[in-house]
């Protein structure tokens, strides 16, 4: 029996756990376009280990992302699809195989220090305004694109993409889903035909991604009721907890 099967058999709380916590961090996902990558890991991480939660997020956020582009199809931007995929696709492929290079405690300081300043970094690019031409929003994608590849929780930096580019509203939230769900095939493609992702790991990003479908919907129709950002507090109180516990992990 694999280390990953006896943690699942000896904490099936933790899996459950894990569940719940996709399933309300969907919903959070779902109504500003981020948080729901930046959670998950906190709660991944003692069920599959810090090396593999980065390939069993791709999958979990596989069905997270593709019931947002269900439930807001209608609201795609093509056009800013196709300028952040067009540089972002294979800068993605490069970023996701050079995390396949890292050992466990480096991918621990790596994501940890990434959660620590996604609370700044979401306030900054909140006020900063920015406003970006095609070109300049193609070179955005690539640099998104790269860092997806090896990161999890990158939402709040594709979002600032896009609002910068003119996107807002239910469309930013489809927009922001659809780049989402090709990034993350091509990390799992990748993922898969290195070994990175065995069918042990697919199972349980399979089940915590099936927590996160009805999330999407669930968050279209709560969009039209709670006002924008009032999840944020709790989602950084989250995430600044599991950026201390990866860096503590890296420590030791």
């Amino acid at each position: 029996m694999s280390a990953v099967s006896q943690v699942l058999t000896a904490n099936p709380s933790q899996l459950a756990l894990a569940c719940l916590v996709a399933f309300a961090a969907s919903i959070l996902g779902g109504l500003s376009g981020f948080g729901t990558g930046l959670a998950l890991p906190v709660f991944l991480i003692p069920l599959v280990g810090v090396k593999n939660v980065i390939p069993v997020m791709a999958i979990a956020m596989l069905f997270n992302n593709g019931s947002r582009v269900a439930a807001f199809r209608r609201e795609i931007e093509w056009a800013h699809v196709r300028v952040m995929l067009a540089l972002g696709l294979p800068a993605c492929v490069v970023g996701a195989y050079s995390y396949t290079l890292l050992s466990a405690k480096w991918v621990a300081l790596l994501l940890g220090a990434f959660l620590l300043l996604s609370i700044p970094l979401r306030r900054y690019l909140n006020h900063a305004r920015f406003r970006f031409s095609p070109s300049t929003e193609l070179s955005a994608g690539t640099f998104f694109g790269f860092i997806n590849g090896g990161m999890t929780g990158t939402g709040i930096i594709l979002i600032s993409i896009l609002m910068a580019g003119g996107v807002q509203g239910a469309a930013l939230v489809a927009t922001d889903a659809v780049i989402s769900v090709v990034l993350g095939l091509a990390k799992v493609v990748l993922f898969g035909s290195l070994t990175a992702l065995n069918l042990e790991l697919a199972l349980v990003g399979l089940l915590v991604g099936l927590c996160t479908t009805p999330g999407g919907f669930v968050a279209r129709v709560l969009l039209k009721r709670i006002p924008g950002g009032v999840h944020a507090l709790l989602m950084e109180l989250l995430v600044l907890a599991g950026a201390v516990s990866l860096l503590w992990r890296a420590k030791w």
